[in-house]
């Protein structure tokens, strides 16, 4: 019976490990998307206060 869970593990090895790996990477970019979006809205902000303009609302109008 032994051997059985062993094959049993070495099978699911694979697919466990491929998804961890997808997991990891669309973590890792929708983490990026949001800082990159973060630091947008900085500098726009910056750029509108250096201009004289209403600072944006938080509906992006």
């Amino acid at each position: 019976m032994d051997e059985y869970w062993v094959a049993v593990i070495w099978a699911l090895l694979p697919t466990v490990v491929v998804f961890g790996l997808l997991v990891f990477i669309l973590r890792s970019i929708i983490r990026m998307d949001r800082s990159e979006r973060k630091a947008y809205a900085k500098v726009e902000a910056e750029e509108r206060r250096r201009r004289g303009l209403a600072p944006r609302d938080e509906n992006g109008g």
